[in-house]
């Protein structure tokens, strides 16, 4: 599902006030790390993640190994930390609900 710029612009100021959650070390994204990432996401909806200094990648590349890999969407890459966002499946969370067109 590809987001539009006006779903884009809504998730990047609902991510502005997050925490990183999910950090890509030096073992860059480990099954580990994408199984964290997944039930962290399936959870939030939303997730920012940071990139160490020690790891193989930039944030971009990890953000789009790791959206891939989730069925997630990249929503914006910062320096050394990516937001992503994929919809929930689980019905007791409060879902994020996105402004159309």
């Amino acid at each position: 599902m590809a987001l539009t710029k006006k779903q884009i612009k809504q998730l990047k100021a609902l991510a502005h006030h997050l925490n990183p959650i999910i950090q890509v070390g030096k073992n860059d994204l480990s099954d580990a790390a994408v199984k964290q990432a997944d039930e962290t996401i399936e959870k939030r909806e939303l997730i920012k993640c940071d990139v160490l200094d020690g790891s193989g990648l930039t944030a971009k590349e990890a953000g789009e190994e790791l959206a891939e890999r989730l069925g997630a969407e990249l929503v914006q890459v910062i320096g050394n930390r990516f937001v992503l966002y994929r919809a929930s499946r689980r019905d007791d969370i409060e879902k994020i609900k996105l402004v159309r067109g």
